[in-house]
């Protein structure tokens, strides 16, 4: 485990976690005691950053504190993950709750980094297309313009506008990278706080609405698969798949599967009836509920919505590079025939 975090600071990545969890549980599975397993952590993550982080763990868990008190203690750790921690020390089953974790945890880095891969894409393809109109802008109609007038003519006034535009923008270049930079700087504070990452959450979901709910989706059913395989109850199991949820949407849905069974409602029924899932998945759920393999039905049910989220993040990416690539060879071509067919309307009534 690599952590990049010290005690009493920000929380560690996802990637993090699910390291931590995988060793420790392998470490809990060989019969080694949990002080034991620590110390070995510790002495894996010698000269490592995370190493302050593992020897505080050890520090509580040498004075009499559980676990789960321990991750607390840190700072470090996500909530979600010291509550599982904890039914897993009370239930008896910490390395079955430490390996779902990590399962968990994988499958929310692989999910996030699929959303951050669909987001800087078209982001960086923008900026470069702007960058590309601004060279043209600023440095290169101004030698046509001097061409120009050297020929005793005169630029249409599109690109006259153009390059007016182009002055602005050279005048206030430093005014203009100064609140790209704060946009930016704005974005990574947002990133680390929770609520911000719920407004970013926000303008994501109404962006790309329908993979934001397959997102949303997928991380409700891993959170009940995780939950129910901890031996929670539906009810505990919603109350903590609504903490972990960020989108509005599936937050309220939540909230109306909390109420219809609790006035009786099948689990299955009120998750259909809601729209939280498809008929299909109700089904699988129901049947899930009679054989008792609820949290492997939603384990499947997970996967599904992420391979959803995959293809729908996938055609988004194949879609947007040729259109941004249209774009900047109609905006560029636009320009540079304004300038071109005049001059050589020019150099014509000259020869």
């Amino acid at each position: 485990m690599k952590c990049t975090h010290t005690k009493g600071g920000h929380r560690l990545s996802d990637a993090e976690v699910a390291a931590f969890c995988e060793q420790l549980a392998y470490m809990v599975k060989a019969g080694i005691s949990l002080q034991e397993g620590l110390m070995l952590l510790a002495e894996d993550n010698k000269g490592a950053q995370g190493e302050q982080i593992v020897a505080a763990l050890l520090d509580t868990v040498e004075s009499g504190g559980s676990l789960a008190y321990a991750l607390q203690e840190t700072k470090a750790f996500p909530g979600y993950m010291v509550s599982m921690v904890e039914i897993g020390e009370a239930s008896g089953k910490l390395e079955e709750v430490l390996g779902s974790l990590c399962a968990y945890y994988e499958r929310q880095e692989a999910v996030a980094k699929n959303i951050r891969s669909a987001v800087t894409y078209p982001l960086v393809m923008i900026a470069m297309m702007i960058a590309v109109i601004l060279v043209v802008i600023i440095q290169v109609l101004p030698v046509f313009a001097g061409v120009f007038e050297q020929l005793g003519s005169e630029m249409s006034g599109f690109v006259v506008g153009i390059m007016q535009f182009g002055s602005a923008v050279s005048r206030y270049a430093v005014v203009i990278v100064a609140v790209v930079a704060s946009l930016i700087a704005l974005y990574f504070i947002l990133r680390r706080t929770k609520g911000g990452k719920r407004f970013l959450s926000g303008v994501y979901e109404k962006l790309f609405r329908k993979t934001s709910l397959a997102v949303a989706s997928g991380r409700f059913a891993s959170a009940m698969a995780l939950t129910l395989g901890s031996g929670m109850d539906v009810e505990q199991s919603l109350d903590m798949a609504l903490e972990l949820a960020d989108n509005p949407r599936i937050r309220e849905k939540i909230r109306e599967v909390k109420r219809r069974t609790a006035q009786g409602s099948a689990f299955a029924e009120a998750i259909v009836d809601v729209g939280l899932f498809s008929g299909l998945y109700g089904r699988m759920i129901a049947v899930g509920f009679k054989t008792g393999t609820m949290p492997s039905v939603m384990q499947r049910i997970a996967r599904h919505y992420e391979e959803e989220a995959d293809r729908r993040l996938g055609s988004i990416l194949a879609a947007l590079e040729p259109t941004l690539v249209a774009i900047l060879s109609l905006v560029v071509g636009l320009i540079l025939l304004s300038v071109m067919v005049p001059l050589m309307g020019v150099m014509s009534a000259i020869g």
